[in-house]
C-alpha cells in the first residue's frame, strides 16, 4: 500500500557515551525517527508512556540487566521491537533474549554500525506492515459492524447456530425481546457466508404503512399508479446475489403474506403493473420479537408462510440472562462512540460497573448501547462514575412488575437472576441476597423435580 508511518519514536538506553553516540549517528542516518536517550533502565521504564516503536537497548546497564529491562517493556506494550545490544558473545544468552521478547541481538564490535542501520529498517517494515494491517482491520470494521459480543453461557448456543447458518443457505428465522440484536445477527450470518459480497438489504416491515410495502418489496412498472412516474426495483431484486432481512415479519398484514410466500416459493417476483416475472436469488431472513406459533393460533398469521420461514430458528436470550456480557458490551460501546467522535480513550469505574450489573435491562442491548452513550456525554473526564450512568426508573420497575407474581415467585426469580448472573455461584448468590445458602439449594431442587 506505500504507507508511510513517521515519524516512529526510538528510545536509546545506553551508559557508554561512545556507543550512545554510535545509535544515535545511525538513528539520525534514517532521517525520521524521533529520538529519545536515556542512560539506565530505571529512565528508560519511566518514560514508557512516550509509546516508543523501537528500543536500542544496552545489556549490561549499571542499575539493571536487559532482561530484567525487557520483561517490564513487554509487560507495558508487547508490540515495542527491542534491539539488545551487548559486549556478550555468549549465544545462550542471545537465544534466551530473543526467547524474552526482543527483536534483534547485536554483539558490539566493528561492524555494530552496518547490523544496527539495517535492523532498524527492517524493524520499520515491520511497524509498517503491522499499522498496514490494523488500518485494514478498522476499515472492514467500520464497513462491517456486525460482530456479536459476548462469552455468558446464554449466548453459547446463539454463536453455535449463527455458524451454522453462515455456512448454509437455509432461511433463519431469529427471535428475542426488542433490543436483543436480531439485525445485528442477521448481519453477521450475512458477511460471514459466502454471500458477503452481496447486498444486505434490510427491511422493517412494521415501518412501512401497509398499502406501501408491497410495492416496497416487488417494486412496480412505470405507470402502475398515480405517482408511478418511473420503473422501481423492489427490495427483493436489490437483494439479489446477497441477503433480504425481513425484520418484524409477524407484523404484516395477512393479505400480503400470500404474495410473499408465492415469491419465495417460486424464486422470483412481480413487480406492481408488470407481465414478466423476475427471478431473483436472495437469501431470506426473518425477524420478530413476538411469538410466531400463537400468531398462526390467533390466525394473524398463515400457517404455511410460517413453516417455510422457520428454517433454522435463532433465539436471542435478554440481556438480563447475559451475565457479565453486560461489561463486555459497555466497554465495547465506549470504544465504538469514542472513536466515532473522536474523544479520549474513556473507562468505566467499579461504581459504574456494579450499578450496570444489578439493572435488569428491560430495553435490553439497545438501551444498554443508549444508556453508555448518554453517559459519556455526562462523564466530566475520562472516567465514567456512576452518578454519569442514568437509568429509567420508572421503565424498571414497570418491567419486573408486570407480570403480577406471587411474592414467592418474585423471591425465586431473583435468586434465579442472580445464579444467572454469578454463574450458579451459590455462595456469592447467597451472601449478595443474605439469605442461607439451603434456600437456595432448596429452591435448585424443588425446581429440578418440576422440570
Amino acid at each position: 500500500m506505500g504507507t508511510k508511518f513517521t515519524p516512529l519514536r526510538f528510545f536509546i538506553v545506553e551508559d557508554d557515551p561512545i556507543y550512545t553516540n554510535l545509535v544515535k549517528y545511525v538513528a539520525e542516518l534514517d532521517g525520521d525517527l524521533d529520538i529519545h536517550i536515556f542512560k539506565n533502565g530505571k529512565e528508560c521504564l519511566n518514560n514508557l508512556h512516550l509509546n516508543p516503536s523501537i528500543i536500542s537497548l544496552d545489556y549490561m546497564l549499571s542499575d539493571m540487566n536487559g532482561g530484567e529491562v525487557i520483561k517490564k517493556i513487554k509487560s507495558h506494550n508487547e508490540d515495542i521491537e527491542i534491539i539488545i545490544l551487548s559486549g556478550q558473545k555468549e549465544i545462550n544468552v542471545a537465544v534466551q533474549l530473543i526467547h524474552s521478547g526482543a527483536s534483534d541481538y547485536i554483539e558490539k564490535g566493528d561492524d555494530t554500525k552496518d547490523l544496527l542501520f539495517h535492523t532498524i529498517q527492517r524493524l520499520k517494515h515491520k511497524i509498517g506492515l503491522r499499522k498496514e494491517v490494523e488500518q485494514l482491520k478498522e476499515e472492514l470494521s467500520d464497513k462491517y459492524a456486525t460482530s456479536i459480543y459476548g462469552n455468558s453461557k446464554a449466548m453459547n448456543p446463539v454463536f453455535k447456530l449463527v455458524n451454522k447458518a453462515a455456512k448454509s443457505n437455509i432461511t433463519v428465522s431469529i427471535t428475542g425481546e426488542t433490543g436483543t440484536g436480531k439485525e445485528l445477527v442477521a448481519k453477521t450470518i450475512h458477511y460471514e457466508s459466502a454471500r458477503r459480497n452481496g447486498n444486505f438489504v434490510a427491511v422493517n416491515v412494521s415501518a412501512i404503512p401497509n398499502e406501501l410495502l408491497e410495492s416496497e418489496l416487488f417494486g412496480y412498472e412505470k405507470g402502475a399508479f398515480t405517482g408511478a412516474n418511473m420503473r422501481k426495483p423492489g427490495q427483493f431484486e436489490l437483494a439479489d446475489g446477497g441477503t433480504l432481512f425481513l425484520d418484524e415479519i409477524a407484523e404484516m398484514d395477512i393479505r400480503l403474506q400470500a404474495k410473499l410466500l408465492r415469491a419465495i416459493q417460486e424464486r422470483e417476483v412481480m413487480r406492481i403493473g408488470g407481465t414478466k416475472p423476475i427471478p431473483y436469488d436472495a437469501r431470506i431472513l426473518v425477524a420478530t420479537h413476538r411469538d410466531m406459533a400463537e400468531q398462526v393460533e390467533k390466525g394473524l398469521f398463515r400457517e404455511d408462510l410460517y413453516y417455510r420461514l422457520l428454517g433454522l430458528p435463532i433465539e436471542l436470550p435478554p440481556l438480563r440472562e447475559r451475565g457479565n456480557d453486560v461489561l463486555l458490551l459497555a466497554k465495547q460501546f465506549l470504544k465504538e462512540y469514542c472513536k466515532k467522535n473522536k474523544l479520549p480513550k474513556t473507562t468505566l469505574s467499579n461504581e459504574a460497573k456494579d450499578k450496570l450489573m444489578n439493572y435488569n435491562f428491560p430495553g435490553n442491548v439497545r438501551e444498554l448501547k443508549a444508556i453508555v452513550e448518554l453517559a459519556i456525554v455526562m462523564c466530566e473526564d475520562d472516567c465514567i462514575g456512576a452518578d454519569d450512568i442514568r437509568f429509567n426508573s420508572r421503565r424498571r420497575v414497570e418491567s419486573f412488575l408486570s407480570n403480577e407474581l406471587t411474592l414467592k415467585e418474585y423471591n425465586e426469580k431473583i435468586i434465579f437472576f442472580y445464579l444467572t448472573k454469578y454463574d450458579n455461584d451459590v455462595l456469592k448468590v447467597a451472601k449478595k441476597l443474605n439469605i442461607g445458602k439451603s434456600t437456595i439449594y432448596r429452591l435448585l431442587k424443588e425446581k429440578s423435580l418440576t422440570e
